[in-house]
């Protein structure tokens, strides 16, 4: 129930007024989004790929409403990529884009017009030496989503999609996306999705995962896996043990600001820790995302309340 009233927040204009007036927000924002500004978010990167990290952005724009702002978020991703091949972070830091902030989501030729900013996109960051990795939305957006994704690997083989393991779709989706290749990012899923499209219990959802993980590093391709779960992260290093891969050939994926601890611990095996690392303005439904992902985050964020009040 806390749950879905958070994600319902999430897409509410009037929560979303009243949590950014709140005295703590902004200061609490920054456990888990690197800032509003290219340079916060370059400076952010710098430090975590010191610390030895990998690292993938995401420019924060998901409430694009016509194809002008569209291409301003390609054209931001566009600079964020040549911050990053100036500073010589391309080579440990890639970027994720939302379709959806790129016009996925607009009521004429909206495929299109995502395609076609996602290939700018692409092109950057083959000039920048570096990859991109289409995140996933909600379960109306995954045929899209994946269309765009194989047309786009036509001309660059190395995009990595997001397959979400909630969905009851997705252990086929990786087995589809499992060639020599390609790069999948396994996460368990932050949207509310009806029992019809997707699992709804903890159990299910962690089943899927692990069969999904099984087909992932059974393939030729990158499995990435996303999550803060422990057991899952023992299961994951467990198959791919089993399955003789080495640890250049996976990796391991956390958000910035969620169990640094064992990110570090995961960096000092040997294997590689990429931190999801999200900056820009239109933080509201990133965050309120994460509220409702862990009672951990929301517990904090209450607690900062009741200590500035």
């Amino acid at each position: 129930m806390l749950r879905t009233t958070l994600l319902a927040a999430s897409r509410s204009p009037r929560s979303r007024a009243i949590v950014q007036q709140l005295p703590p927000t902004r200061a609490l924002v920054q456990r888990f989004v690197a800032g509003e500004r290219l340079d916060e978010a370059v400076a952010v990167t710098d430090e975590l790929v010191g610390a030895g990290r990998r690292i993938t952005l995401d420019h924060l724009g998901e409430d694009t409403r016509d194809a002008a702002q569209a291409a301003d978020t390609a054209a931001a991703y566009e600079q964020l990529l040549a911050a990053l091949k100036e500073t010589g972070l391309a080579e440990r830091a890639e970027v994720s884009v939302k379709l959806s902030a790129v016009g996925q989501f607009l009521p004429q030729d909206g495929g299109k017009v995502a395609l076609d900013n996602a290939r700018r996109i692409c092109e950057a960051a083959a000039d920048a030496g570096t990859t991109v990795t289409l995140d996933m939305e909600d379960h109306t957006t995954t045929d899209s989503t994946l269309d765009i994704a194989r047309e786009l690997r036509a001309d660059f083989p190395w995009l990595g999609v997001v397959l979400q393991a909630y969905l009851r779709r997705t252990e086929a989706d990786c087995a589809d996306f499992s060639g020599p290749g390609s790069r999948v990012r396994l996460c368990k899923g932050a949207y509310q999705e009806p029992a019809s499209v997707a699992y709804q219990g903890k159990h299910e959802v962690d089943r899927s995962y692990v069969r999904c993980l099984k087909v992932l590093m059974a393939g030729e391709g990158y499995p990435m896996i996303a999550s803060h779960d422990p057991r899952m992260i023992r299961i994951g290093g467990q198959i791919a043990e089993w399955e003789g891969r080495k640890h250049d050939s996976f990796e391991y994926q956390m958000l910035y600001g969620i169990r640094p601890e064992e990110q570090q611990r995961i960096v000092e095996t040997g294997a590689t820790m990429r931190v999801y690392l999200p900056y820009g303005g239109e933080w509201y439904g990133y965050f309120m995302r994460r509220l409702a992902e862990r009672p951990a985050n929301l517990a904090f964020f209450l607690r900062a309340l009741a200590t500035r009040s």
